[in-house]
């Protein structure tokens, strides 16, 4: 300041004595002209610097303010040298599981992230170890997936390799301590994959491995925002989720002490269509017992407890849009409803009610009724015994699309599942001058608009952008009550009723015990082979009310077999049962029709 104020001095005598010599016949100086613009210039160079340190306090401000939030939102080690040594000494680790990337987590021990260059990086020393080590074969196409979608190309994980002594040149690095578990989100736009694709892969990946408890730290990489249903992943965990982009704020080399990189797909039923059309996964690993473990579990961190209902005050819930897919008899319906079941009918919109509303009110509902939608998903919280009622706008084939019908049909949910169809195209209202994201079609040419509004139903298709799908699926629908009715009516058969209806018993028999076989020849060409055996052990603790045993006779050196279903312990066969012959005979218990025991091991019977 000092500077500045001698340079406006020094610049304001210049001034005069440039005006003194313009004026020459006026000698007289203006004292009053020369201190005025002295104290002007002093007063305008204590505001600039008065200026110059309020925003630099601000900055510094702010950036203490973004330290410490960081800090105290990861609690990174300020001295980071036993880490460090750690890293350097003991070396890095990375253990997998699963065969395939599309099957496989992997833990890590420093496991760090470069924010400048978004690659995660795995530091080589003496001590570092790698198993399995896939040396080439990680990046065919990758080491594992990211999110619990299927080998998706978007959702791949690897890292990049550096020797331990680069870290001498490298931005000094800040250790996470706490427990981590990396992941993408699929979509968090949507309540489907929220649900389906994030929520309950993580729950059941953080139950498989004791220390990813409710202390451990989700770490989101796909790089979105939080998304409107953030705080359903805050439920997971005690410690606020980090994303993507907050990751900069840490620092420019982040290493995780203890991570877990990937999720489990063993909770989900569905695939998207992104190599075939979309429909349930062919093997399915979940049923609904383990999905209704987590629906108690979101519904505890939410405070809802499921409450019965007395029989007088079941109700049926009606899912209502606001924005598109509207049911244009809204109300109309609801009556129809409340009629036909003698219960009342209340409707829950996303657009109106919390997610922690409609979920405590759907819990307890005997029917859920909605047009074709993510909001769906909120049927895992029916309790058991409820109807679903999906309703698909003019064109759309339900057995196209079947999120919902898998999981109602999962064994354990016991959920009753209604498909309702418009087939009255006069009852449909399509919007073709929409956006193409809200099932616009003007974007088109006009031969393949016309395609289009000729159509009587929306093909078989891949994911995601399948413009004559987004056409009526965003459509309004009239519905026909008379024709939805009739189809509750065939399929429900009775009123719905959640309280009539008890956990299905999922326990399988074990194996049976003692096998025996006896054989005896009656003729040149005529034999007999009895089989017998005991009771699985199991079997008398259970109360099972449909026991069958399950008998395989095969002929040694043929590769068909005869299969025979049996109420009882002890059978005599004789029925193409050849003298002089060795059999291989397998037995094994079947509880209530499907649920099947173990083979015993096998008999060699010779006749």
């Amino acid at each position: 300041m000092v500077q500045l104020y001698f340079k406006n001095i020094s610049e304001h005598f210049k001034l005069y004595r440039n005006k003194k010599r313009k004026r020459k016949g006026n000698p007289r100086m203006n004292v009053a002209a020369v201190l005025n613009g002295l104290l002007v210039s002093v007063v305008a160079a204590l505001l600039w610097k008065y200026a110059n340190l309020r925003d630099h306090a601000a900055q510094l401000e702010e950036e203490l303010l973004l330290t410490r939030q960081s800090q105290e939102l990861l609690q990174v080690r300020v001295d980071y040298h036993a880490a460090l040594l750690a890293l350097q000494e003991q070396g890095t680790r990375m253990v997998c599981t699963g065969k395939m990337h599309t099957d496989r987590i992997c833990r890590f021990d420093y496991l760090c992230y470069c924010t400048e260059a978004e690659e995660f990086i795995f530091f080589h020393s003496n001590a570092s170890v790698m198993l399995p080590n896939l040396g080439p074969r990680r990046f065919q196409p990758a080491l594992l997936d990211l999110s619990s979608v299927e080998d998706h190309n978007t959702q791949y994980f690897n890292f990049m390799e550096l020797p331990a002594a680069a870290l001498k040149f490298m931005p000094k690095p800040v250790f996470v301590p706490d427990v981590t578990l990396i992941l993408n989100r699929f979509n968090p736009d949507n309540l489907m994959h929220i649900f389906h694709d994030d929520l309950l892969p993580i729950f059941y990946t953080m139950s498989q491995y004791s220390d990813l408890d409710n202390e451990a730290r989700l770490v989101f990489m796909e790089g979105w925002g939080e998304g409107p249903h953030f705080d359903l992943y805050r439920l997971l965990s005690s410690k606020q989720p980090l994303l993507k982009e907050q990751l900069r704020n840490f620092g420019k080399l982040l290493c995780f002490t203890k991570s877990y990189v990937g999720l489990s797909k063993m909770t989900t039923w569905y695939q998207y269509g992104f190599v075939q059309p979309q429909g349930a996964k062919a093997n399915i690993l979940v049923s609904g017992n383990e999905i209704r473990q987590f629906a108690s579990f979101i519904m505890e961190k939410l405070n809802i407890t499921r409450e019965e209902s007395p029989e007088n005050d079941e109700y049926i819930v009606v899912f209502s849009r606001s924005i598109n897919r509207l049911i244009l008899n809204e109300a109309e319906l609801i009556l129809a409803l409340a009629q036909e079941f003698q219960m009342k009918a209340i409707t829950v919109s996303l657009e109106e009610h919390s997610l922690a509303e409609i979920i405590r009110v759907i819990s307890g509902a005997s029917v859920l009724v909605s047009m074709h939608g993510a909001q769906l998903i909120t049927s895992l919280f029916l309790p058991r015994g409820a109807a679903m009622v999906e309703l698909f706008p003019y064109a759309v084939n339900p057995e196209h699309y079947t999120p919902y019908r898998t999981l109602a049909s999962l064994p354990g949910m016991d959920l009753h599942y209604v498909a309702w169809r418009n087939t009255i195209e006069e009852n449909s209202v399509a919007f073709p001058d929409r956006p193409w994201e809200q099932g616009g079609i003007v974007h088109l040419d006009a031969e393949e608009q016309e395609r289009i509004l000729k159509s009587k139903e929306v093909p078989r298709h891949l994911c995601c952008r399948n413009p004559e799908w987004l056409f009526r699926i965003y459509q309004d629908t009239k519905v026909d009550i008379q024709s939805l009715l009739e189809v509750m009516r065939q399929t429900l058969k009775s009123k719905p009723s959640p309280k009539k209806v008890r956990p299905t018993s999922t326990v399988h028999p074990g194996r049976v015990r003692e096998p025996k076989c006896q054989t005896s020849v009656q003729a040149a060409n005529e034999a007999r082979m009895t089989v017998s055996w005991q009771i699985p052990w199991n079997l008398k603790y259970l109360k099972v009310r449909d026991v069958k045993y399950e008998v395989w006779i095969q002929e040694q050196g043929e590769n068909t077999y005869m299969p025979y279903i049996l109420p009882h312990q002890n059978y005599t066969f004789s029925e193409n049962i050849k003298p002089f012959t060795t059999y291989l005979v397998w037995v094994r218990c079947i509880f209530n029709k499907n649920l099947l025991g173990p083979f015993a091991d096998v008999l060699m019977c010779k006749t």
